[in-house]
């Protein structure tokens, strides 16, 4: 299966990116807990040198808890400070305050000597699409949110939101994806949708989740619709079509439907909490 999503615009999200990056203290990356690599836009390690990192593994909650621990120990590993998060539901969103003070310590040491006190922590949320960026940032800010205006050095259409007295956050355009040259980074993407569906064969996708899932996660689809995981791809689909009624003239199974049913349950987290990716097999 060939992946070939390429956004337009990447060189100029890029070069605000890197305007952007001298006003900030605070690099906070939003990753998909189900893919943190694959996830992960390669530019932000390099605009971001020398800049405190905070990842955030959002939608840990449709994710393999153990590999959770895995992928956050990795980062940590790294240098990265770590927080496994719901936005939707606000899972760990309590803990990222914290988490922001200890990254930003020594900035905030740095500006007590200098004699700045209670200078807000400014940062850039950042991100590829679906994994949960908007919804991370109203979360987080609630009703509170309020825009303070624009900073000297910002271009106009740029604004900084103050998320509580500690925090401000620089708004930005989100930075997009670069093009990808290895297949297993975009059919992941494919599974948990940063990729339009409409560009996609989604048949074919879902038997190949159809072949993760038994591999990696044998008895998952069994569990969740009845069938016999013996069969290959093909055959299992077919079972959830039959299984789901999608059937079509003289009840021959329709499988393009239960494909779309097959992935959006997966998406959603109806058949389980998985991870595609562990460090080590995932570059």
């Amino acid at each position: 299966m060939q992946f070939q999503w390429y956004p337009g615009h990447m060189t100029k999200a890029k070069r605000q990116m890197q305007e952007d990056i001298k006003l900030i203290d605070l690099i906070i990356e939003l990753v998909d807990a189900r893919i943190p690599l694959s996830s992960r836009n390669p530019d932000i390690d390099m605009l971001g040198k020398n800049k405190a990192r905070l990842v955030l593994m959002n939608k840990a909650d449709l994710a393999d808890p153990k590999k959770n621990e895995v992928w956050s120990a990795y980062f940590k590993e790294k240098g990265y400070f770590v927080v496994c998060v719901d936005a939707r539901s606000r899972a760990g969103m309590k803990e990222i305050q914290n988490t922001i003070a200890k990254a930003c310590r020594e900035k905030t040491e740095r500006d007590k000597r200098r004699g700045i006190l209670n200078r807000p922590v400014r940062a850039m949320v950042v991100g590829i699409p679906n994994v949960g960026k908007s919804t991370f940032i109203n979360t987080y800010a609630g009703k509170a949110c309020a825009k303070t205006g624009n900073k000297p050095g910002v271009t106009k259409g740029r604004q900084w939101i103050r998320l509580n007295r500690q925090v401000e956050l620089l708004d930005t355009p989100g930075i997009l994806w670069p093009k990808f040259e290895d297949q297993e980074v975009g059919l992941h993407l494919a599974f948990i949708g940063s990729i339009r569906d409409e560009i996609l064969n989604t048949q074919e996708l879902s038997l190949e989740l159809i072949r993760f899932l038994m591999q990696e996660y044998p008895g998952s689809l069994a569990a969740r619709y009845g069938i016999a995981e013996e069969e290959d791809a093909p055959q299992a689909l077919g079972a959830v079509a039959r299984i789901r009624n999608c059937l079509g003239r003289g009840g021959e199974p329709d499988y393009g439907k239960a494909a779309a049913i097959l992935v959006d349950e997966f998406r959603s987290g109806k058949i389980g909490r998985f991870t595609l990716e562990v460090p080590g097999r995932s570059g």
